[in-house]
């Protein structure tokens, strides 16, 4: 006899296809909230860092690394050519201005000295002779004039004296006229003679002034000459290290060629290299500064190069006031270049979510400190250090400030 069995409830024999639909609504309901709700990432409050953007004293300052050089470095050059004799002071050498580095040699030299002297000697004897000559015409000048201011003296005698015979009667007028005829004659005459002596004796004051000024030249050219053999014996200019010298014995060595140099070591300074982003607000004279166990020691740039050369341009900065006691060529500092007077701003620790966002967003802390979200906001100015707030911001904000490499387009931040 056949049992007649119980028909199951819909719920039950359907229940297989019921779990799979819920399944799959669920899924739909995850995809849609993934695709049209908020991206969220779970991180650890542990392994990041959150700052607070605060009202804080600001002061723009720019930090780069700087390098001790001296003072000033001189060329050493040599000022005839010539073949290294003699080599006197090494390199590394503490030198005081005036102390002989090397010796050179040039017999080329020597003997167009030795020639010039002997040409010199010449000339000497030449002006001599010629001012042995003016100084007789001289004479004979003097004579001359001698000779015609008596000639003058006498012919007044001779004529006051017929004036007086014709007064008295001795010569008649016919006599009287032929002697003052003849003294007008006689007059104009040594005028005539006296005027010549007068251009003669000028013509050999200005032969005898030109024969003292040849006379000097030659010998301030022989001098000249003379001493061009010091040069051979190469000096130190200043005091300082003889840093650099690059000649070997029996080099020939060409005149005005750069064969050392001389560092300066009374004073330091400080060389450094910029990003051609500051250029514009480098100058000379401002204020900077190097921190070197827990002290500060003050500068100021002296020196700025605005030539660029691969997005970078230099500067030299020296010490307004102490230095640091152990300080070394060579020996670098960090260098901090102030770019402006310190004043209040509200401002954020620097962190590595500039590199991410240039600066443009980054997550802004719930008030409760779970979550954090992206939030625009606008940097202004900065140093290596802090960044200015302009807008995006406000005092007490907490925000992330690293990590930012890790979290892509994620929208929102859930914090353990």
């Amino acid at each position: 006899m056949d049992i007649q069995l119980k028909k199951k409830p819909w719920y039950v024999r359907y229940r297989y296809y019921m779990m799979t639909g819920i399944v799959f609504l669920a899924f739909v309901v995850y995809v849609s909230i993934l695709a049209f709700g908020p991206r969220q990432l779970k991180i650890d409050a542990e392994d990041y860092k959150i700052a607070e953007a605060a009202e804080t004293p600001f002061m723009e300052y720019v930090d780069v690394e700087g390098l001790v050089q001296p003072i000033q470095t001189v060329q050493l050059n040599a000022l005839e050519s010539g073949f290294v004799e003699r080599i006197v002071a090494e390199e590394g050498a503490m030198l005081h201005a005036g102390d002989t580095i090397l010796v050179l040699s040039n017999p080329e030299l020597l003997r167009t000295i030795d020639d010039e002297q002997a040409e010199w000697q010449n000339q000497q004897r030449n002006y001599q002779e010629q001012e042995i000559e003016m100084e007789q015409k001289s004479i004979t000048l003097r004579q001359q004039a001698l000779d015609a201011a008596h000639q003058m003296s006498s012919l007044d005698k001779s004529l006051q004296q017929s004036r007086e015979e014709y007064r008295m009667g001795i010569k008649s007028k016919a006599e009287l006229d032929v002697v003052e005829e003849g003294y007008d004659y006689q007059h104009q005459k040594a005028q005539l003679q006296m005027q010549s002596l007068r251009h003669d004796s000028v013509a050999t004051h200005l032969k005898r002034e030109m024969v003292r000024a040849n006379r000097e030249a030659s010998s301030r050219k022989l001098n000249r000459s003379v001493s061009r053999t010091g040069n051979l014996i190469v000096r130190a200019a200043v005091s300082g290290q003889l840093s650099f010298l690059n000649v070997t014995l029996g080099q020939q060595v060409s005149a005005g060629s750069s064969i050392g140099e001389i560092k300066v070591l009374t004073e330091y300074k400080v060389h450094t290299s910029l990003s051609e982003y500051y250029i514009e607000r480098i100058t000379t004279g401002l204020p900077a500064n190097i921190q070197y166990q827990d002290k500060k020691y003050p500068l100021r740039i002296s020196k700025v190069v605005p030539e660029v050369k691969d997005r970078n341009f230099t500067c030299d900065l020296v010490f307004t006031a102490d230095k640091p006691s152990n300080i070394r060529l060579g020996k670098s500092y960090r260098v901090q270049i102030e770019l402006g007077q310190p004043e209040t701003a509200l401002t954020i620790p620097h962190g590595n979510f500039f590199q991410s966002t240039s600066g443009h967003w980054l997550y802004r802390l719930s008030p409760d400190g779970k979550t954090a979200r992206k939030v625009e906001i606008e940097i202004g100015r900065q140093n290596p250090q802090q960044y200015e707030i302009l807008s995006g911001l406000k005092p007490g904000d907490k925000v992330l400030v690293n990590g930012y490499d890790k979290f892509g387009d994620i929208e929102e931040l859930v914090i353990k």
